[in-house]
């Protein structure tokens, strides 16, 4: 049988899943969005948060959206699980920094990120669509986290088992009305 300590811990154990923020698209997340809670610097996923998982090159939106960051003056650094061709095939011609083979949740990616680009956690955001790697990964280094709808509903097949558990997580999270998540 279960006592209300063990809830308790349950609870918190899942909110280290809960984002800090949501949106639709990384296309939200603007200089004065970003500039109104302090943030200097975003830490973004790659794959099905700035492109579909296999769309190797930017969209014209996306490299607008990091013009835009760099002329307010807004730091990104790109971090992702993926081999470090295709995130520099993606990164390099735009300029970007970027952490290949990260191993989020894994936090030392995110401090990584955060030591290069010479800001304080508080100065820091992460920008990802999955809650087990960019979510958690960014609770667990203290940073701000948003979470985006993923670009596509495709995933290669080790994101494919973390979105069944994905599902269910945010399930709790709508349920218990934490997160406006739509399917």
């Amino acid at each position: 049988m279960y006592n209300s300590n063990d809830i308790v811990e349950v609870n918190e154990l899942l909110n280290r899943f809960l984002p800090n923020d949501q949106v639709d698209t990384v296309l939200e997340v603007t200089p004065d969005y970003l500039k109104n809670k302090g943030i200097k610097g975003v830490i973004t996923d790659l794959d099905n948060t700035l492109v579909a998982w296999n769309q190797p090159a930017a969209t014209p939106e996306v490299i607008e959206w990091f013009r835009v960051l760099r002329e307010a003056g807004i730091e990104v650094t790109i971090i992702s699980n993926n081999t470090e061709d295709r995130v520099s095939f993606f990164s390099k011609p735009l300029g970007i920094p970027f952490i290949s083979k990260a191993r989020k949740p894994m936090q030392t990616a995110f401090k990584r990120a955060k030591k290069e680009m010479k800001l304080s956690g508080d100065e820091l955001v992460v920008v990802g669509d999955q809650l087990l790697t960019d979510v958690f990964g960014g609770n667990r280094a203290n940073l701000h986290t948003i979470l985006v709808v993923p670009i596509v509903r495709t995933d290669g097949f080790f994101t494919r088992f973390n979105r069944k558990i994905e599902r269910r997580i945010l399930h709790h999270f709508k349920k218990t009305g934490k997160l406006n998540w739509e399917d």
